[in-house]
């Protein structure tokens, strides 16, 4: 069963309107669905009315306000970004915002400024959401019918109506949440914002480390920490393009414009669309109108640089598609995979520069080399962008577009929420998204940088932002709390990474005999299990799988213990393997997590699971191959009894029949004992597969070796009550990263400690196309890995992560048909995991 025909939402129409973020606003169903599925405006007005969907019609009439506004900025990308922070849909523009928009945009275009102003004058000057701090002071009773409260309501009376009578109290200016809103709804003057302490942005603090001079540092540092500062026209004359700057304008960029698998629905940079596997950084409408509104001012006869104008002849007659391609390429930001970078490669800035330079009005000492040293410096096609790419329309066709789909790129969610790949299906069949929208906080009062509710973060410290850090939780507010000072990093201590190339570390003999060793890891020998530190009192024979954590009644009368499996990477407490619950008296009706017992009965969450005393067989919808036990080997050494449970534990599978045997850690490795193993036959042709670590059978994927620190896991575990880090977390937070539903996450720890991550097709026959996307999102995620790029160690405990290597399948177009990537029952539970079903 292909992914592409079972996913909800498959089919959807253009998603390139700029009110997509607004449908969430819709009261009724029928709106929201319809919005979800317009391409304007007028695909809406026949089923929401304007006069039950205020919220709605404001917001989207804001967002085209602020499209129009914006692309006025041109290729003038902090213009850009401080033109965008004016029309955010949960947010009053400030006095301060307003200033800095006309301080550092008046000089590229008037008709922003004029536009901006237009729409400031008649913006109210208060929005709900901005006080939803507030909630934080009300009664514990009243503190989610607080926030539900200001998230849906616009008019001061139906606030006021609501949180009486929710909340059980008049608004009396004793009362700590009354006297919040009442000072709240106060309008600032310029004087009293201006004694306002400065507005910091946490995610643009953690690229300031990356600076290789001084000056670059400290002025990132300022407009990090000070929200506004007129630094940010010093640094992008002195940082933005000075070559040796690189990694920081990379790393500056990964916080404004992530780059993304996709690019579709442009009307002017035609070129760019149908391109499901290529990242982009910025591939909107907002982009495509931005790339026309250049060439007509470029068309003028000079192209004006943050520092320096560059005069060019009549470019709608000299080279004008290569020109077109040009302005596209600025605009839309296509990025390289690895490098991350969007610049043009300097051949083509030299070529253009030489053709329709208008070299009578150069300045003295230019010349279209020196120019584009300054522009495009690299030419390596490893870390530029060649435009050759553009000047033609993509090869793919729309059926072949659609075998990958892009559910979160555009954005459909509000701004104060976080768009994530809907793995999980939905109760409601008829209305489920392939896409879900989750509450996020920003990190810091200046960053519209978005983390998950509920998450733990690494914030840098004021003091010194380069080795100090702490960490915070993205709380209910919407904003980051309960921060824990971490022990600043010693830079002088050198990173020593040790490591032995051989099929097992310490020259151990080549025998399956599996010890389970305290932190949760079965390994395949004890000489193995001693080699990587374990004394002889911390491991037992017999894999982990097979132990019995729950016989020893470790649990109170009064509770039930309930096995759990995992496998730790922090040390400072112990890795237990069972879990103690209480008895439940309701369940959230809501939740949407299903699970399978060992009946082969699905319920809709853990906690219904328990409360009907049923035993857990796996996580997710009961899966009619996984009904009678069928062993498989997992990649993490674990014999499963079906593979349903495997992918529960995000495992890949190696082979099908009990773990036998350890394959070799490395390439370089000799034979091992997977002689002895029966690898199953192919089901996909002409892929070029790549083996684990340890594995015995090749997989058509992406493999991930990751070096981590077991020093910050630990730090990590210390401030959060000791609790450990496993594996299994580390699996969690890395899956909303890959953006394309044809993709997941699985991985486990190998027999010398790296976090093997497989990035695998999720389709039962995967096709060449995904197979590349695949590819293309582990190229992205070991890039974001090696660079400490903050859009990924900005998580707990992703911040651990030290390097990573990366191994890619690939498909080749020869007959000859090579080593299957996927048993045949791995294939099955491929197609069926994202297949809806219904749940008890």
């Amino acid at each position: 069963m292909c992914i592409n025909s079972t996913l909800p939402g498959v089919s959807r129409k253009s998603e390139g309107w700029v009110g997509l973020g607004c449908c969430e606003l819709a009261i009724t169903t029928e709106c929201r669905k319809e919005c979800k599925q317009a391409s304007s405006k007028n695909d809406i007005t026949k089923v929401c009315k304007k006069t039950t969907e205020n919220s709605l019609y404001s917001c989207i009439t804001k967002n085209e306000m602020g499209s129009t506004c914006c692309s006025y900025a041109g290729r003038h990308t902090t213009c850009r970004e401080y033109c965008q922070a004016i029309f955010r849909t949960d947010s009053t523009p400030t006095v301060s915002q307003i200033s800095a928009v006309k301080d550092y945009c008046q000089t590229h275009s008037a008709q922003l400024i004029h536009c901006v102003n237009n729409f400031t004058k008649s913006y109210p000057i208060h929005s709900p959401v901005d006080s939803l701090y507030c909630c934080d002071r009300a009664a514990t009773h009243c503190q989610m019918a607080c926030r539900q409260i200001l998230r849906t309501m616009s008019t001061e009376h139906e606030i006021m109506e609501g949180l009486i009578k929710e909340c059980g109290s008049q608004p009396l200016p004793q009362e700590p949440m009354w006297q919040c809103f009442l000072s709240s709804v106060q309008t600032p003057s310029i004087t009293e914002e201006d004694n306002l302490p400065a507005k910091m942005d946490c995610a643009k603090l953690h690229c300031c480390s990356k600076a290789n001079t001084s000056l670059c540092r400290d002025m990132c540092l300022e407009i990090s920490s000070n929200w506004g500062s007129q630094t940010w026209q010093d640094f992008d004359q002195l940082c933005e393009y000075n070559p040796v700057e690189t990694e920081l304008i990379n790393c500056l960029a990964d916080v404004r414009e992530p780059c993304q698998l996709g690019c579709k629905d442009l009307t002017y940079c035609t070129n760019f669309n149908n391109r499901p596997t290529e990242l982009f950084r910025s591939c909107n409408i907002q982009s495509d109108q931005g790339a026309m509104n250049d060439i007509k001012l470029w068309s003028n006869g000079t192209i004006k640089m943050p520092f320096m104008n560059i005069p060019v002849l009549d470019i709608r007659k000299c080279q004008p598609h290569m020109w077109k391609a040009v302005a596209c390429a600025l605009q839309i930001k296509p990025c390289h995979s690895r490098s991350r970078g969007s610049v043009i490669c300097k051949s083509d800035c030299v070529d253009i520069l030489t053709q329709c330079g208008d070299t009578k009005r150069f300045h003295e000492g230019q010349t279209p080399e020196r120019i584009c040293e300054l522009l495009s410096p690299i030419d390596d096609p490893e870390h530029c962008i060649p435009l050759y790419r553009y000047l033609t329309p993509s090869s793919l066709g729309s059926n072949t577009v659609e075998e990958v789909i892009h559910p979160c790129n555009p954005n459909p969610c509000p701004s104060n929420h976080i768009c994530q790949v809907n793995r999980k299906g939905c109760l409601d069949e008829l209305n489920c998204q392939p896409y879900l929208c989750v509450p996020g906080c920003k990190m810091g009062e200046a960053s519209e940088f978005l983390v998950q509710q509920d998450a733990r973060i690494q914030v840098p410290t004021r003091t010194d932002p380069t080795v100090c850090f702490e960490v915070c939780s993205c709380g209910p507010s919407g904003r980051l709390e309960n921060c824990v000072e971490m022990p600043c990093m010693d830079t002088s201590k050198p990173c020593i990474v040790g490591g032995q190339r051989k099929s097992l570390p310490c020259s151990c003999q080549d025998r399956f005999v599996p010890v389970c060793a305290s932190n949760g890891r079965t390994y395949p020998s004890a000489c193995v299990a001693r080699c990587m530190g374990f004394k002889d009192s911390q491991f037992v024979f017999g894999p982990c799988h097979l132990s019995k954590p729950c016989a020893s009644k470790p649990c109170q009368r009064n509770q039930r213990c309930i096995p759990k499996y995992r496998v730790c990477l922090s040390d400072v407490s112990d890795c237990p393997q069972y879990e103690c619950i209480g008895h439940a008296a309701t369940c959230d009706k809501n939740s949407e997590d299903p699970a399978c017992d060992t009946e082969g009965i699905d319920h809709r969450s853990l906690c219904h699971l328990h409360q009907a005393g049923k035993i857990l067989a796996y996580m997710g919808r009961c899966q009619e191959g996984c009904r009678k036990p069928k062993q498989v080997c997992g990649h993490n050494g674990e014999t499963y009894n079906t593979v349903c449970g495997a992918y529960s534990d995000r495992v890949t599978v190696d082979y099908e029949a009990p773990c036998r045997a350890v394959g070799a850690v490395s390439d370089m490795a000799p034979d091992s004992a997977c002689s002895l193993v029966s690898c199953p036959s192919l089901s996909t042709p002409g892929c070029h597969p790549v083996t684990p670590p340890g594995a015995c059978c090749p997989i058509c994927a992406s493999i991930l070796q990751i070096l981590w620190s077991k020093e910050r896991m630990n730090t990590f575990s210390k401030l959060n009550k000791k609790q450990p880090v496993t594996v299994h977390d580390v699996l969690q937070i890395l899956r909303p990263h890959i953006s394309v539903p044809q993709c997941d996450v699985f991985g486990y720890l190998s027999i010398d400690h790296l976090l093997v991550v497989i990035i695998a097709p999720m389709d039962q026959q995967p096709t060449p196309l995904q197979i590349e996307a695949c590819s293309k999102e582990a190229e992205k995620i070991d890039s974001l890995i090696n660079y400490a790029s903050p859009t990924l160690v900005s998580h707990v405990p992703l911040s651990a992560f030290l390097t990573s290597e990366i191994k890619t399948s690939s498909i080749h177009s020869s007959g000859s048909t090579p080593w299957s990537p996927l048993t045949p029952a791995l294939c099955f539970l491929l197609g069926l995991l994202v297949t809806p079903a219904p749940v008890l």
